[in-house]
């Protein structure tokens, strides 16, 4: 923090506010420090003070645990933590936390679904993560051009999205799958960006739609008086104010990741080489009968609960972020770090506690703002 010099001047004047310079210089490592503070504590302390996110990450730290056993198990260097799901691996249709050996069960074929399971989260986890970023990133970065530019860029782009959306998804998905079937196969990458084929629009028109109103704001045309470049305003005013939109829409479409290639899986639309929640489920069902029989229900189950518990872990993540972004919170809790004594905590509104108070408590009203009756 600087400190002003406030101190009389020798012709017998003071220093004005304006002609006051501080004495103390910021180095570069407090800005290292602030900039740590801002961006990486205090948005890590506003999310796990609220119980959602810390569900949310406990169980997306569980399926990243997943993919990293799988990938190092499957690696020729590494030990086999979880062998590779193979036939007769155990006995047919062994239930669910029966053995210890077969922890999940096994299917018809006596294949693990244990390792089924472990070994399918890796491509799971990349095709999510490729079809999010394409959309977010072809979606937030047309629409953003196209609001603050305007003009025939503005028109262009949305002719090319309104073309985008009135393409039928589905069918499309369908058709190019059929098409594109040996690029598809052992590709998770591909599938993710084909599933989000069309995705991106929608987001698109909604992103432009608020640029329209920033690029009018005050400090954004401060910003362009200053002479800074069109990258430079739509990097340092505009986009960090499309964070929580662009951010609720990534989760938005991971989840809709999740749920168009299980299906597409299931219904054995998308080509495959290697096991996948989808093809389990089908499997499940169209070998042991899993809807109606009780033997083999696990084994529908068991990839089904998978899936259940990642899409809603992603909802509980994005519920929370709301939180996240609220300037008011972030600000207390950098404030907390450096201002609040010990033994005080910030409640989830954004107010201090004392460690003996319990959460939301009505603070005590402070005597020396009691009104005078």
């Amino acid at each position: 923090m600087s400190r002003t010099d406030d101190s009389p001047r020798t012709d017998g004047g003071t220093v004005s506010d304006f002609d006051a310079v501080a004495n103390e210089q910021v180095g570069a490592a407090d800005r290292r420090r602030e900039w740590v503070e801002e961006h990486l504590l205090a948005p890590g302390r506003v999310l796990w003070s609220d119980w959602r996110a810390r569900i949310a990450v406990t169980v997306l730290t569980g399926y990243l645990l997943m993919g990293t056993v799988a990938w190092v198990s499957a690696a020729e260097w590494g030990p086999t933590i979880v062998p590779r799901p193979s036939p007769n691996q155990g006995p047919a249709l062994v239930g669910a936390f029966r053995t210890l050996e077969f922890p999940l069960g096994t299917t018809f074929s006596g294949h693990s679904i244990l390792s089924q399971v472990v070994h399918a989260t890796p491509a799971m986890l990349k095709m999510i993560g490729a079809g999010a970023v394409f959309t977010v990133v072809v979606g937030a970065t047309l629409g953003t051009v196209a609001g603050y530019k305007g003009g025939r860029v503005d028109d262009v782009v949305m002719t090319l999205v309104d073309v985008a959306l009135t393409i039928p998804g589905l069918p499309l998905i369908i058709v190019l799958a059929g098409a594109l079937t040996d690029s598809l196969q052992g590709n998770p990458y591909v599938i993710g960006v084909l599933l989000s084929i069309n995705a991106w629009a929608g987001l698109s028109r909604a992103v432009r739609s608020q640029v329209l109103t920033l690029r009018g704001a005050e400090y954004v045309e401060a910003s362009r008086v200053m002479g800074l470049g069109t990258g430079t305003v739509l990097r340092r005013d505009v986009l960090p104010n499309l964070m929580p939109y662009v951010t609720m829409n990534f989760v938005k479409q991971a989840r809709a990741v999740i749920y168009g290639s299980v299906g597409l899986y299931f219904l054995g639309v998308l080509p495959y080489n290697a096991v996948n929640w989808g093809v389990m489920m089908n499997n499940a069902n169209s070998q042991a009968g899993a809807v109606s029989s009780p033997a083999a229900f696990h084994w529908l189950a068991v990839p089904m609960v998978t899936v259940i518990l990642l899409s809603l872990s992603l909802t509980l993540l994005a519920q929370s972020g709301d939180r996240l972004f609220n300037p008011r919170v972030r600000a207390r809790h950098v404030s907390h770090t450096s201002d609040a004594p010990a033994g005080v905590n910030v409640d989830r509104d954004g107010t201090d506690r004392t460690d003996d108070e319990p959460p939301g408590a009505d603070p005590e009203p402070d005597p020396a703002r009691r009104e005078e009756p």
